[in-house]
């Protein structure tokens, strides 16, 4: 039995493709460690969605030469959307890597082992993805009480900034049968929460011809599997959220009022310059649709902070969407060129880094500002929680729960362990948590 240990940058996907990775390896004598040091095979699964994220690979694939030179036997494997992207420039600037594999080769890797077992050195990147059998390996998943199923890779939306359709390729969706399967299991194994995953989750089925196949009648599916279990779905552009979606998340009781919508810009100039395929206007009507329907829905976005050409003007309109849309929580980060895109090629229009960070800076203040004025609003409400881990403080255990809208809530209870239910009382708010006390 051969060690490997696989760290995981990036987002939920790459953190899914980590899982099916130690599935995989699995069947051929390895073994995961949480202990680097103790692996025979490193895997680094990475993310190129903005320059610090390669940065951190790289630096860690520089450790790991170092560790290679005094001893040889050891093998690192590079894979995710850097590897995808940048097969050459990690062939030149880290030759000591034993295997780099792109996005669309995970299920290559019992052929791709073998090899790099022998000696050889192994770069297998295509542009095509090979066709997974999802039923061949078992998906090695974390003790936890969450897990996630991806339906759905890839991107056909081209925004100007991303790199998502260059390293995960055109939008692929899964047969909601194997869908089904997996959360079928997944339940049976005693998880509580599944999470839907899609780059552009809403576009779910698009791609089959079959106009019954979407990401609604996929939902009003998994929600007729028994047991006591909450389903989520992400991440959603805001003109693929149909009322269809809507009435589906109203119709299943098992599924999270919760709806994660990323607006990037509040101004509809930039939003063009984006290729985002919506106005200002038309997210907020998006965002009353949904509030409307309903009262406690949590609605959560993610904005740039110094695109290319955008005046202070435009950047005020952001904050001000912030505000306008009562947005629960928002992931901000400023504007990082990324090679291929057509954003990264408009170098005249590029700001100052200072500028940049100076609003990066203002835009995470108004986002504190509106996550503490959200998690006000439910002090003295009743919010159904799952506890998802636990901690001890001040000699008292305080369980770690998560309510159906996704808000964090903390609280005390001797007769809850992880993976139960409860029904809390908000006693206290802070900007980033909620805290209570059980009921009945």
């Amino acid at each position: 039995m051969k060690n490997f240990y696989i760290e995981t940058l990036g987002c939920q996907m790459n953190k899914s493709d980590s899982e099916r990775i130690s599935g995989i390896l699995s069947h051929f004598g390895y073994f995961e460690t949480e202990n680097e040091k103790e692996a025979q095979l490193l895997i680094i699964n990475t993310c190129s969605i903005r320059q610090l994220s390669e940065d951190k690979a790289y630096s860690k694939l520089g450790v790991w030469g170092k560790r290679k030179k005094s001893n040889p036997e050891i093998k690192i494997a590079i894979c995710g959307c850097v590897a995808q992207q940048d097969k050459e420039k990690i062939r030149k600037r880290a030759p000591y890597v034993d295997l780099i594999f792109g996005t669309h080769n995970i299920y290559e890797l019992p052929d791709l082992i073998k090899h790099i077992e022998n000696g050889e050195k192994i770069c297998a990147v295509t542009n095509t993805p090979v066709i997974r059998n999802n039923n061949d390996f078992k998906i090695i998943r974390k003790p936890s009480v969450n897990a996630w199923i991806p339906i759905i890779e890839g991107c056909n939306n081209f925004c100007t900034y991303c790199v998502v359709p260059f390293t995960r390729g055109r939008e692929r969706s899964r047969k909601p049968e194997e869908i089904i399967k997996e959360a079928q299991n997944i339940i049976n194994e005693g998880f509580k929460e599944i999470t839907l995953l899609g780059q552009n989750v809403d576009s779910y089925g698009k791609d089959f011809n079959d106009k019954n196949i979407t990401l609604a009648n996929l939902l009003r599916e998994l929600n007729k599997i028994e047991g006591d279990f909450r389903i989520r779905f992400v991440t959603s552009y805001p003109s693929d959220i149909t009322d269809d979606l809507i009435n589906a998340v109203d119709e299943c009781d098992k599924v999270c009022k919760y709806f994660h919508i990323p607006m990037q810009s509040g101004n509809s100039r930039i939003l063009k310059e984006m290729n985002r395929h919506y106005t200002k206007q038309q997210y907020y009507e998006i965002v009353s649709k949904i509030r409307s329907r309903f009262p406690d829905v949590a609605i959560t976005s993610d904005f740039i902070a110094g695109f290319p050409g955008e005046t202070e003007e435009e950047f005020l309109d952001t904050l001000n969407a912030i505000e306008e849309l009562e947005l629960d929580y928002s992931n901000t980060a400023a504007y990082s060129p990324r090679e291929f895109t057509k954003a990264g090629k408009m170098t005249d229009k590029f700001l100052p880094e200072d500028v940049k960070y100076e609003r990066l800076e203002r835009l995470n203040e108004k986002n504190k500002q509106a996550c503490l004025k959200s998690n006000e609003k439910f002090t003295g409400k009743i919010l159904k929680v799952l506890v998802e881990n636990k901690t001890e403080k001040d000699g008292n255990i305080i369980l770690n729960s998560r309510a159906d809208n996704n808000k964090i809530v903390h609280f005390t209870d001797k007769t809850k362990k992880i993976g139960d239910f409860a029904f809390v009382k908000i006693t206290k708010a802070q900007t980033w948590c909620l805290f209570g006390e059980p009921v009945e």
